[in-house]
């Protein structure tokens, strides 16, 4: 047996043993959505990460659509710009997705400018 298992590279099984899904993906898309609205002390790490995501994404989805905007138009806009801003505050409101993903999915440069974008908002100071 040792010498078999020794003999296979174990990429077959690399799925299995790491991550906490194994599956078609549109199931685990439907476990994610179910996950969102049902976040519990068993769901932990990567599971949670993930279902965060997605539910961030979905926001991101409603507020382009809200705005009119593409893909492409956040890489256009500026870094500051106020709807930009809107969806980030929105998203720190309505998921636990870290500023670092926040700033990197809409195109918003550094952590640290989103911080202060956020920051700002919050005092009610506005965006420059």
């Amino acid at each position: 047996m040792e010498s078999r298992r020794a003999a296979e590279s174990g990429a077959t099984y690399k799925p299995i043993r790491r991550g906490w899904f194994f599956g078609e993906k549109a199931l685990k898309q439907e476990l994610l959505g179910q996950m969102s609205q049902r976040l519990g002390p068993e769901h932990y790490g990567e599971e949670r990460q993930e279902s965060q995501e997605e539910q961030a994404e979905q926001v991101v989805k409603e507020e382009l659509r809200r705005c009119r905007w593409t893909e492409a138009t956040l890489g256009e806009r500026k870094k500051g710009e106020f709807e930009k801003v809107k969806i980030a505050v929105r998203l720190r409101q309505e998921t636990l997705v870290t500023v670092a993903w926040i700033a990197a999915r809409l195109q918003m440069g550094s952590v640290a400018n989103v911080n202060t974008l956020l920051y700002r908002w919050r005092q009610g100071k506005g965006i420059k």
